[in-house]
């Protein structure tokens, strides 16, 4: 029996592939609990456009990433701490901050997709990367600076 997968199956396929299986496999257990369908002519052409209709809105979403990417690299922030005379800030800055000063320069980055990868211990010039795309990065540069309080 050659079903279409709605979801994906342990084992089996992901969401969209047309798998062939065992009449009482596909007819118990697959169709009714709706994570296949059977593998009918409209339906093969149904899912083919879907597929088509998923992949360029991927290619779409890629490419505002990237140009939000550039857009961030171009951007550099300022963060004030309190330090003392050596240049050595209390406590450190966060992914937080980062993202509220992104969100300033016009840019809703949430939190959890800014990593920095040093610890910022230390007035000075830091790096922090942000994941804009799955497989798209952009490197944020921020300045430490010692608060004037």
């Amino acid at each position: 029996m050659k079903l279409i997968l709605k979801q994906d199956v342990d084992n089996l396929g992901q969401a969209g592939e047309l798998v062939t299986v065992k009449d009482g496999y596909g007819r118990n257990f697959l169709i009714p609990t709706g994570k296949a369908i059977l593998a009918t002519k409209g339906a093969i052409k149904a899912i083919e456009e879907e597929l088509r209709q998923q992949a360029r809105k991927i290619e779409a979403n890629r490419e505002n990433a990237a140009k939000l990417s550039e857009q961030i690299e171009g951007v550099s922030i300022t963060i004030t701490a309190k330090a003392g005379e050596d240049g050595k800030i209390f406590g450190t800055v966060t992914t937080q901050q980062l993202a509220d000063a992104l969100n300033e320069k016009g840019f809703e980055i949430d939190r959890r997709k800014i990593s920095i990868n040093d610890d910022v211990k230390h007035l000075g010039e830091y790096v922090a990367e942000v994941d804009v795309f799955s497989d798209i990065k952009a490197n944020l540069k921020f300045w430490v600076v010692k608060s004037e309080d």
